[in-house]
């Protein structure tokens, strides 16, 4: 295995190109590992959750909404952004999954983290599955106009296979709690 460090590379000069509310923009200059220089541009993003809701009949409680920059409705599971930098990752899923969906949950299980897009993107999504679910009331942020549905967890698998959710957090939080559920049984 080739070591670490002949793949790692340094920040020489950063530049903010763009500071906006969600995503800050920035133009770096680098140095290679084989001494050379080249230019990285990326978006700092703050981090985010995404939680997977499932009943104990085994649908999962998904988000209907539209996505402005994909100019369609998306079906997605609950998600959100970091409310701050040192928010508490399992206190912004309960929050999200309440605000989108009303449900509360009396078991939370984190299932890992997704890089959401390496190469552009420093957004982490802090994944989890929520069970014991408690219906009550949603609390979506003014500008979130959503629905809930609820879809079997198998029949949500299928929908990933066959193309129909693009949405990567969606996809990779969903098929982890199926392998989850189907390697314990």
């Amino acid at each position: 295995m080739i070591p670490d460090e002949k793949f790692t590379e340094s920040t020489l000069e950063s530049r903010l190109v763009f500071d906006g509310k969600v995503l800050h923009v920035y133009k770096d200059i680098i140095g290679l590992p084989n001494g050379g220089t080249s230019m990285r541009e990326y978006c700092r993003h703050g981090g985010a959750v995404c939680v997977v809701p499932l009943t104990d009949k085994g649908e999962v409680v998904c988000v209907r909404q539209y996505r402005y920059a994909l100019s369609r409705i998306t079906l997605e599971i609950p998600a959100g952004k970091l409310d701050s930098p040192d928010e508490i990752h399992e206190e912004a899923a309960l929050r999200e999954l309440r605000e989108e969906t009303g449900y509360r949950c009396g078991k939370l299980t984190p299932i890992g983290d997704l890089a959401t897009s390496p190469a552009l993107l420093t957004e982490i999504i802090y994944m989890y599955l929520a069970e014991d679910l408690t219906a009550g009331e949603t609390d979506p942020d003014e500008d979130e106009f959503i629905e809930f549905v609820k879809i079997p967890l198998d029949e949500m698998v299928d929908m990933i296979i066959r193309g129909e959710i693009q949405d990567s957090k969606t996809q990779a939080a969903v098929l982890k709690v199926w392998a989850m559920k189907k390697k314990n049984g």
